[in-house]
């Protein structure tokens, strides 16, 4: 694999085909769990073992936007000379859909406190201007000292082992009293600072490599990455600790992983940049076209992502259909929907995407 430099003007449709497969993970799995009514009388979801497999691969969603958000904004501090306010003034923007989302749901989120993808996203970008002076292997470091921390930070606030949408939302009669919102900021909610934020650092190194062609330092990022969740996955079948203590939290393998502890998450960050070094590397040998139904997908993922949630998280709740549907029916609407997003995205993309969340961005944060 050679080191040839990618154009810094030209468009990557692999990253937007990345966000693409995000965006289809994303809603089965959402739309899985909040449109089936569930295991029936005497099952659990292990009698079902196609659909539970077929759902933890849309665990891989949301890691990989926070990913590829860390590449985007590389690239755009390649292209650039003054990146700074630009970064900065699209932070703002993502974290406030993030606000945004939280007020369509409140089924889901409590505005006063939610900490979600996009806010995530969004202060990566924002804090991008910091990040962006370090040389890689500082914002590698650092990505690692994130996920070394993150058992410390679990452990010092006491977060329970097992969180409960309501806890994550800030409203369960558990869930602290103070300094709510930083408490879920920093290590409590769905996807808080620690250990997350590591994602979108090592997408900033990412980022740099894919404008440098160097895709083969992505590989090796993700076999290092794999080595050492593979490591954690050892010492966890070796020791035993107490299941509160800095070493159980950081070896933990917990499913759904809230809290999320650094071996899975290493084992999730190997898969996701192994997915987008296999992506990067076929488009550099056979380009991919506008039309590509992933690459249409990609470009409105921000659209969709909103869309979705509010119709099938909120909307879905009056006319009965939550949680309320056989598996077939669900499975159908799950498709239909995809079918949909698919087709729409591909006539958006005649109009440029017009009055959607990423025409706004642009609008907002050029």
């Amino acid at each position: 694999m050679g080191a040839e430099p990618i154009p810094t003007k030209q468009r990557l449709l692999g990253l937007d085909a990345l966000r693409g497969i995000a965006v289809l993970l994303m809603i089965e799995q959402h739309l899985g769990v909040w449109l089936w009514t569930g295991p029936g009388p005497g099952e659990t979801l292990e009698n079902y073992p196609g659909l539970l497999a077929f759902n933890a691969l849309g665990g891989g969603a949301a890691p990989a936007f926070v990913t590829l958000a860390g590449i985007g904004s590389s690239l755009l501090v390649s292209k650039r000379e003054s990146p700074d306010r630009s970064l900065f003034l699209r932070g703002l923007v993502v974290m406030g859909f993030g606000y945004l989302l939280s007020f369509l749901t409140p089924s889901w989120f409590d505005l006063r406190c939610s900490w979600f993808v996009l806010h995530l996203m969004g202060l990566g970008m924002l804090t991008t201007p910091l990040w962006r002076r370090l040389p890689t292997s500082a914002l590698l470091g650092l990505a690692f000292a994130v996920l070394a921390a993150t058992g410390f930070v679990q452990a010092w606030l006491d977060t329970p082992l097992h969180l409960t949408n309501d806890y994550m939302a800030g409203r369960a009669p558990s869930s602290p009293q103070q300094y709510t919102a930083l408490r879920l900021a920093l290590a409590e909610a769905q996807f808080p600072v620690f250990p997350w934020f590591s994602f979108f650092l090592a997408g900033l190194a990412c980022g740099r490599w894919v404008s440098e062609g160097k895709l083969d330092l992505i590989a090796k990022l993700a076999g290092g990455v794999l080595g050492l969740g593979l490591v954690g996955v050892i010492v966890h079948g070796s020791i035993v600790v107490p299941k509160t203590s800095v070493a159980s939290r950081t070896l933990a393998l917990n499913v759904p992983f809230f809290p999320a502890s650094p071996t899975l998450v290493a084992l999730l960050l190997a898969a996701v940049l192994i997915g987008i070094w296999a992506v990067m590397a076929i488009e550099r040998r056979r380009a991919l076209a506008d039309a590509n139904p992933l690459v249409t997908l990609g470009r409105a993922s921000l659209s969709l992502l909103l869309l979705h949630v509010w119709l099938f998280r909120e909307a879905t709740r009056p006319v009965g259909m939550w949680q309320s549907l056989s598996l077939g029916a669900a499975l159908a609407v799950l498709l239909g929907f995809i079918a949909f997003a698919a087709l729409a995205s591909r006539l958006w993309q005649k109009v440029d995407y017009k009055f959607g969340a990423e025409w706004l961005l642009r609008k907002l944060a050029p």
